[in-house]
């Protein structure tokens, strides 16, 4: 990899590490276990560095080796966290925290696929074009999944979820 490419990694990383905190946490409900994740994806994303062939796509690059990283932890740990834990290390707290609770509960309910457009598009603010292309599915697919994922959620929760 040129050093350039090399010099955008790592600014990157620097500058997202909070970014990919909270949504590795969003799969695995525990700070160090996150912290692993995150640091697993760095380490990957480095060693793969040389994959990256367009420096344009860098985030859409590292967002999918994170949400890899971050499913392939959830699948292998598969274990319950304590509520207390949850809500000591989870992101920002919303205005009310037992709706934030509901929420949360609500989509861990979800399939992994729709936990990944909901918390790509609303923890990490990504557009459904960039969803896309970290998810490998198309722009009309993630279009659809959303909104029967929100649909889910309303179900779920009894409240109004927008987009």
């Amino acid at each position: 990899m040129d050093n350039n490419i090399r010099q955008q990694l790592n600014a990157y990383i620097v500058s997202h590490q909070e970014d990919f905190y909270r949504l590795a946490f969003s799969y695995v409900k525990n700070r160090d276990a996150a912290l692993d994740v995150v640091q697993e994806s760095i380490v990957r994303a480095l060693s793969k560095s040389d994959s990256l062939r367009q420096p344009e796509y860098l985030k859409t690059w590292f967002y999918r080796i994170l949400l890899n990283e971050s499913m392939n932890h959830y699948r292998r740990s598969k274990r319950l966290v304590p509520l207390e834990d949850s809500v000591a290390d989870g992101p920002a707290p919303a205005s009310d925290p037992a709706e934030r609770l509901d929420l949360y509960a609500a989509i861990d309910r979800l399939d992994p696929k729709e936990q990944a457009i909901i918390k790509l598009r609303f923890f990490e603010d990504m557009k459904l074009e960039e969803i896309a292309r970290i998810t490998g599915t198309n722009l009309n697919t993630v279009k659809s999944r959303l909104y029967k994922s929100l649909r889910k959620l309303r179900d779920l929760t009894g409240e109004e979820v927008t987009t």
